[in-house]
């Protein structure tokens, strides 16, 4: 799935309150739980299972991105939110610098080749500059969103 597919304008967060990645993941999932993408009653268990899957080794992926994701059996079609920092999120990311734009997505439990797809599809997006500098200097959401849509997928 495509980051268009997965990320609506109203799980777009242009500005994180966020300073590292476990209150990236937290303020995320908190924006899909307050959007009804996902269960108030299963918030604390995808956290967990977001957490433990970047627990054991960063999504933090370089070029100042992070995709913390997991596979869940909470949900029943990949949901994702997008948050963005200006100053920048520790994140251990394998370049060490600090990341700007982060997407957090979940997955059916059991489609390994959809959170596969997935994960290659953000990843490959993200990691053009031009898109990266585009979403860093969108003045809100659905700013934000439209570059999304409108980029070369």
């Amino acid at each position: 799935m495509k980051l268009s597919e997965i990320v609506p304008v109203d799980h777009i967060v242009p500005e994180l309150n966020a300073t590292n990645r476990w209150e990236a993941i937290d303020e995320l999932v908190d924006t899909l739980v307050a959007n009804g993408a996902i269960d108030a009653e299963a918030r604390d268990s995808i956290v967990d299972l977001v957490k433990k899957r970047e627990s054991s080794m960063s999504t933090g992926i370089g070029f100042g991105i992070g995709i913390p994701h997991a596979s869940t059996d909470q949900i029943d079609e990949v949901v994702g939110a997008f948050g963005r920092s200006k100053e920048g999120l520790s994140f251990e990311a394998l370049d060490n610098q600090p990341v700007t734009l982060v997407v957090l997505f979940l997955v059916p439990k059991g489609q390994f080749q959809k959170h596969l797809n997935t994960l290659a599809n953000i990843a490959k997006q993200l990691h053009k500059k031009d898109f990266r500098a585009a979403l860093e200097g969108a003045p809100d959401a659905a700013a934000i969103r439209e570059i999304i849509c409108h980029s070369s997928e």
